[in-house]
This record gives C-alpha cells, structure tokens and sequence, in this order.
C-alpha cells in the first residue's frame, strides 16, 4: 500500500490532456463479450479497475492485452462463471450477468464489491432480467441465473440506474423480440455503450433519453472504439486549478458532459473559456458560494460531490450541499476535517460548508475513489504537508493522479 505526501499551496497551472471515462471503458469491456472476433479500444486508462475487469474476462475465455491506453481484446469461446475474489472487488463486475445470459444462457457471479458510498441495490438488474426471462436465485453470495432464451421485454424502472440501463441494455441486444426500457438512465456513458454495441451490429436507440428501444439480432461481430473523455476526471482537476487558486487548460473534454459543474464553478466566480475539446479556467481573486443537489444526469454528478465540497472550504460564506443519489456519502467529512474544515452535516444527506478557512496539513485517510480525490483536492489547498494513505482507492479511477498533478505543478509524491 502506498501513500501521497503532498506539499500544499502551490498554485496550478497548464495543460492536461484528459484520460477516457473510467466509467465507460469498463462497461465497454464487458459488452464486448456479446461479440466474436478482434476489438481494439483507444483511450483506456490504466487504473486498477481496468486492471482487475481484465483478470474478470481472462477468467471467462477472453484474452487481453493492454499497452499505451489501447486495449485489444479477443473473444471466441466463452464460460459463464465470474473469478469470486476478483467479482467482489468490483462492482462493475455485475455487469457481465446480461451480457453471458444472453451469449451463454448462464452466468454465475459474486455479489459484487467497490465503494463504500451507501445502499447500492441490485434489485432493479435482478427484475428487468427475471422481466425477460431469467430465473435467478442466490446461493451462498453467488447469483446464479439461467435463461434458454431472453425475451424482450417492456421494463419500467422505479429510479434511471445507470447500471441496471446497462445490463438490460447488454442482455436485450441478442434476446428475441423488442426490448423498451423506460424511466432509463441518461448518462453520456450509456450514450458511448449504445453506439460500441450498435458498431458490432446491435439495433439500439434511444440512449441519452428516458426511453431506449433494442430489437435483438441473431449474433454480434467485433469492432473499433475510442472511449469517450472522463467527464468525472476532468471535473476533478478543474476544481483542483481552483482550490489552489490556479489558471490552466483541460484538453480532450466533451463541455457538454459536465454543464451541471460548469454552472456552479461560473456561478462561484470562475472564468471558464470553452472551445470546442478544450477547457480554459481561471480563478476569481474570492470564490464565492453555492447550493447544489446532485441528481441523476443531467444534474450534478454525485461523483464530482465530494470535490466540490473540498472546494467550498474556500468560498465566502456558507455553502450547502445535498447528497441526492446515494445514502453514507458523508463519511469523508471526518477525515477533511483534520485539515481545519468547518462543515455540519445536515440530517442524513446535506452538509453545510462554512468558508473560506485556513487549511492546515495532515495525516488521512482515504475510503472511497471519489472521497479520496476530495482528500487529495483539500491537502492542495492547505499550508505545510499533509499525508494521505489508503490511495488505492484513488488508484480506482485516476490514472497516475501524483504524475498528472505534477505536470500542473503540484508538489505531490507516492511513498510506500
């Protein structure tokens, strides 16, 4: 295990190129195993999810290879049972449940793990496959499902989960007959999943709305892909140029993806220059306040939430944030406030952030990806060091964030 060891106040400056979604690569990966033949994926980071959804699809027959971002892939013979230990390590890893019941007719895998953040339940995956025809039950934390043949279906879901889009979505694309999923999810990843499904000859639309309607085809071949940009990621470091009172420019970012973040960041005085692929960001002499939920896309991202809340430390005034989309994501608080924070939690899902604060360094820890991002954000923004330990959290979903930061200028080291 490793840790970062970060000199703070250092103001950020320059270019950073933006890595491929994380969110996106992964389910990728995933709904390749619905096809045969040879896939290439570019812009892939190198992030130990990615890492471990590999060891995932080695286990069931396919084979991998990844090299400066690019991901080859070769998919032929397949079997249904998910790798336990690696399964439970991951959430995504839920994923492969549509994709091998409609390749194979069986799947079997672990309950899977991740983050930490709160109740994640996995009924909505469960129902809209039993809808199509799947009989699942679950033995001794492993859910094991059977299906002769998928049946299209008409599936309303009660919440726009993102995973459970997917995996109808990835199921439906080789079952018999229309499948219409209502009240879907609207994230730009599923946009990305529907048109690398569509390349290897899927028949989908409707992805980006609440409706989305896939006729199943007999069978899928392979295809080229580039992943869309991190939108979480490019969140992340423009707050980062922010809290250290920075200037810079993100390269390959869709602006569109993240209005919800850009609407605060302006609103709290921030000059942000849009053009085309590329964000421009300067900060305001006083970062002002903000009131924000997050919610579903197109609101703001719940994974971008405990970053802006490192960022309201140093804001004038008291700034308030509730949490919409996910229970116990609050857990951070305890840690950044070590650094001399001044925030109250607000029954279960607001907290009130009073600034700006002088920031002093530390020593914390990290739980979750996106709290550890938060915890990094802060210790930029604080006088003297500060150590950050359970980065292999933050290893999830930032590639190399240590390298990436000190190419803006930052004063940060991994340390065994």
């Amino acid at each position: 295990m490793s840790q970062f060891v970060i000199e703070g106040k250092q103001r950020l400056g320059g270019k950073l190129r933006i890595n491929g979604a994380k969110n996106s690569a992964l389910k990728l990966m995933v709904a390749a195993l619905l096809g045969q033949g040879d896939f290439r994926i570019d812009d892939v980071p190198h992030i130990t999810d990615v890492f471990t959804m590999c060891g995932v699809l080695e286990a069931l027959g396919v084979r991998t290879h990844l090299e400066a971002n690019q991901l080859h892939l070769h998919v032929s013979s397949l079997q249904g049972r998910a790798p336990k230990e690696l399964a439970k390590s991951m959430r995504a890893s839920v994923q492969v449940m549509g994709p091998l019941l409609a390749k194979l007719g069986w799947v079997e895998v672990a309950k899977p793990g991740g983050c930490a953040i709160g109740t994640r339940s996995l009924d909505l995956h469960l129902s809209g496959l039993a809808q199509m025809g799947a009989q699942i039950e679950l033995r001794d934390e492993l859910f094991v499902a059977r299906a002769k043949k998928l049946q299209g279906a008409d599936i309303s879901f009660r919440y726009p989960s993102v995973g459970a889009t997917e995996n109808i979505m990835m199921a439906a694309v080789l079952a018999h007959g229309e499948t219409i999923i209502r009240n879907a999810a609207q994230e730009p990843e599923i946009v990305d999943i529907q048109e690398f499904l569509n390349s290897m000859g899927a028949q989908i639309k409707g992805a980006g709305t609440p409706v989305i309607r896939i006729k199943g085809v007999p069978e899928l071949g392979a295809t080229n892909f580039r992943v869309i940009p991190d939108r979480i990621e490019a969140g992340t470091y423009l707050i980062a140029l922010l809290i250290t009172g920075g200037q810079g420019t993100l390269e390959n970012v869709i602006p569109g993806h993240i209005t919800a973040l850009l609407d605060v960041l302006r609103g709290m005085g921030a000059i942000i220059d849009v053009q085309d692929s590329t964000l421009t960001i300067l900060s305001p002499a006083m970062l002002e306040t903000f009131q924000v939920s997050t919610n579903p896309y197109p609101g703001f991202p719940t994974d971008l939430q405990p970053q802006l809340v490192a960022l309201a430390t140093q804001a004038r005034g008291v700034s308030i944030l509730t949490e919409g989309v996910f229970d116990q994501r609050f857990g951070y608080i305890s840690e950044l406030s070590k650094l001399g924070t001044k925030i109250e939690v607000l029954g279960d899902n607001s907290v009130a952030v009073q600034g700006p604060v002088r920031l002093v360094g530390s020593q914390m820890s990290s739980g979750d990806l996106r709290a550890g991002a938060a915890l990094v954000l802060a210790a930029l923004g604080a006088q003297g060091k500060t150590v950050i330990k359970g980065i292999e959290h933050i290893d999830r979903g930032y590639e190399a964030m240590e390298e990436r930061l000190s190419q803006l200028g930052a004063k940060i080291s991994r340390l065994p």
